[in-house]
């Protein structure tokens, strides 16, 4: 609605896991570092771990969209599945043409698709979104996965993304020997109040075709208080003041705009109410 009156390419701040925006933040690379470190490597199983709206699924794309041909990828975004339909669906995202139903004979399919990925030259990730929600017994199945290798070197690049729960299932004495596996973990904070002004700078960049609209210091202080420095909730905010900048014909949005965008979120409905001063 807003896009053309700003002068925007496409939404600055949607919900839905663009790479193109990700924003580059002190930790945001360090946890970029280690994954491409661990993929190089050949590290075997990687953890990345934040609250919800951290911009997990976000690294995880833009990750996907900076490795080379010479890595070949799956990313399940669904762990809601049995442990049949995972092992399936990892057969799948890879690519592999495997109509056997039997679980060994699609074991033997991926053994066979990474041997011949490790001659070529290539490596070979799978991520898995959400990986909180794996019960035990399916993340016993992916670390057996791990154990697809040569004597030399892994296979299988594992990266298992989720919330904090993933942290203490990892932790249990009954995922022991798959913890022992992760080389590497690293888990996203949300951002600070000095991060969340350029977070929302950098996205209004990233859309613009010119100057783009701006937020003052009052408003981002009113949208760091609100948010708690989570990308997902700031979006939600920013998104709903520039619909009410743009109802207010205004390119600069104040703590009065975004304070009624919050109690609109909130279930309380005071847009129409506002001024631009």
């Amino acid at each position: 609605m807003y896009l053309n009156h700003f002068g925007f390419t496409k939404h600055p701040f949607n919900l839905t896991a663009d790479p193109s925006f990700l924003f580059p933040s002190p930790q945001h690379r360090e946890a970029m570092s280690f994954l491409f470190y661990g993929i190089k490597q050949r590290k075997g199983f990687l953890a990345i771990t934040g609250e919800v709206g951290t911009g997990k699924t976000t690294l995880c794309r833009a990750l996907l969209s900076l490795l080379d041909d010479r890595v070949k990828t799956a990313f399940i975004l669904n762990s809601n599945l049995t442990e049949y339909q995972l092992l399936h669906a990892i057969i799948e995202d890879f690519g592999i043409g495997a109509s056997m139903k039997n679980r060994m004979n699609l074991m033997r399919a991926l053994n066979s698709f990474l041997l011949t990925q490790l001659r070529d030259g290539n490596n070979a990730v799978l991520i898995i979104d959400e990986a909180q929600n794996l019960s035990s017994s399916q993340l016993e199945q992916v670390r057996m996965l791990s154990n697809l290798e040569t004597a030399e070197q892994k296979l299988l690049q594992i990266i298992l993304v989720g919330q904090p729960q993933l942290r203490k299932k990892l932790d249990s004495k009954g995922l022991l020997q798959l913890r022992q596996r992760i080389a590497i973990r690293f888990h996203l904070y949300p951002l600070s109040r000095d991060e969340v002004g350029a977070y929302i700078a950098h996205r209004l960049r990233v859309a613009s075709r010119g100057v783009p609209p701006s937020f003052d210091w009052k408003a981002i202080d009113l949208i760091y208080a609100y948010s708690g420095g989570v990308p997902r909730l700031i979006n939600m905010t920013c998104d709903r003041s520039l619909l009410a900048a743009f109802a207010l014909d205004t390119r600069t949005i104040n703590a009065k705009i975004v304070r009624a965008s919050i109690r609109e979120l909130e279930g309380e409905p005071e847009l129409t109410a506002v001024s631009a001063g």
